[in-house]
């Protein structure tokens, strides 16, 4: 077992290091300038989508808002990571690595704009809201099966499955910490809670989501602004060295900066989730009026991840000084650092940080694997069995153990899902472009809710099932 192990994290040393990130990148770029610079020119629609509310969907009909469709994401995306990726990135990689994840977030915008277009574009109705993402759009648009049957696969595995055990991990953690409580209490409560809001569906899941994720968004947001306030004579400092070793001379003559680019690239296209695939399935769901809504909203989701949520652990982390404390890392890193600020009650906010940050990704993770389960198969028996597993057994089975083995699963099915889903969206690129072009003039027309008609992508029609 461990020769399997050590070679699946050579595997992922390689591919993460050398060619997904490169991939990734070159793809935002892409994206960026075939766009028009989407992700700036249109923020002001973005934020303007978040209260729309002209829909696309039959009377009587249930459907998934656009904001819902927003925070489901978001939900996911907004995990552990932002609390010890970000720590960790900046231990390894020097402050510098804060200046590479925002840079990463910037491009990345444009690729989650047309992989969540995308997911829009090809969504199918479903009988509590419509449901979409990557295996959809590859088979209808690239008509593999195989292909699509592989991602939904990988992304059922890390996400819906192995994920999920190393969010509650992580939950069991930091409550032990904090309060002393056992994993084994911690993980049956949270067993139970998730259990409740999945059997629910979709409709559970976006309710929550949308409650959840305002609240622990803007909690920590306020927490951020209140340390930058009691800090505020040395944010020039910290703004200062985050640049210097980003982009300075002596820092590129020590080869920091290289640990800095690697690092906070890899942390930030980790935490935004840009490209992998994960977003367009919580996109879909969304009835909105023409699929380049969404593509906005969930652009908008990186920029909310890295630029704000990440933003905010990177300057506690700098303001406190203990960013270069060797024996420091992670999400003790974090601790240390908020408790350096607001005092020993510093440690129990992170402890319930993590479980809001922690808990949102469980019951996001979870609804990407009961899309892709949807797609290979509509028993319902396979459906209740992943529920059990999913937000059950595999939540359990995380307060209990260690988990440095899953997470190397979780890394190599992420490599291997994020290769699938880049080949597909660069493949089908031209669409969301088209998309985008109808939009931009449907808003200089005077129109202030576009809308989308099949007439306006004739080659592919009969493979459009959600825009009748």
């Amino acid at each position: 077992m461990t020769h399997i192990i050590s070679y699946i994290d050579t595997a992922n040393a390689f591919i993460w290091g050398y060619i997904l990130i490169a991939a990734l990148v070159g793809c935002g770029l892409w994206f960026t300038w075939r766009t028009g610079f989407v992700q700036f020119h249109m923020a002001g629609e973005m934020l303007r989508l978040l209260t729309d509310t002209h829909t696309r969907s039959a009377a009587g009909e249930k459907h998934i808002s656009s904001f819902q469709a927003f925070a489901v994401s978001l939900a996911s995306r907004v995990g552990t990571g932002n609390l010890a990726g970000v720590a960790t990135a900046i231990a390894v990689g020097g402050p510098g690595a804060v200046m590479w994840m925002w840079l990463t977030a910037l491009v990345g915008a444009a690729t989650a704009f047309v992989e969540s277009t995308l997911g829009q574009l090809f969504k199918r109705h479903h009988s509590d809201s419509f449901i979409g993402g990557p295996a959809y759009y590859i088979e209808r648009g690239l008509h593999s099966r195989w292909m699509a049957v592989l991602f939904a696969v990988l992304i059922t595995v890390s996400f819906g499955l192995a994920n999920n055990s190393v969010q509650a991990n992580t939950i069991c953690g930091a409550m032990q910490q904090a309060f002393g409580w056992q994993p084994w209490a911690v993980g049956a409560v949270l067993m139970t809670m998730t259990l409740a809001i999945v059997f629910g569906g979709i409709q559970r899941i976006a309710r929550v989501s949308s409650v959840l994720v305002p609240v622990m968004a803007v909690s920590y947001l306020i927490l951020a602004i209140a340390v930058i306030a009691m800090n505020i004579e040395h944010v020039p400092h910290v703004a200062r060295v985050i640049v210097d070793n980003a982009f300075g001379l002596r820092p590129a003559v020590g080869g920091s900066v290289g640990a800095a680019i690697m690092n906070g690239v890899k942390r930030g296209l980790f935490s935004n989730e840009a490209g992998e695939g994960s977003a367009p399935n919580a996109a879909a769901t969304a009835a909105v009026s023409h699929p380049v809504k969404q593509g906005l909203i969930q652009a908008l989701g990186v920029f909310t991840d890295t630029l704000v949520v990440c933003s905010c652990t990177a300057f506690i982390i700098l303001l406190s000084g203990l960013y270069d404390v060797p024996e420091l890392g992670g999400i003790m890193l974090t601790q240390r650092a908020l408790e350096s600020h607001v005092g020993t009650w510093g440690p129990v906010f992170i402890a319930v940080a993590i479980f809001l940050f922690a808990y949102s990704s469980i019951i996001g993770n979870y609804y990407y694997g009961e899309t892709n389960v949807r797609f290979m198969t509509r028993n319902p028996r396979a459906m209740t069995i992943f529920r059990i597993l999913s937000g059950g057994v595999m939540v359990m089975f995380g307060a209990m153990v260690s988990l440095n083995t899953v997470w190397s699963i979780i890394d190599l099915c992420m490599a291997l899902l994020t290769a699938c889903n880049l080949v597909a969206i660069v493949m089908l690129g031209k669409y969301a472009f088209r998309l985008l072009d109808d939009y931009r003039t449907q808003k200089r027309q005077g129109i202030a809710s576009p809308t989308f008609s099949k007439a306006l992508l004739p080659e592919i029609a009969d493979d459009i099932e959600g825009w009748e």
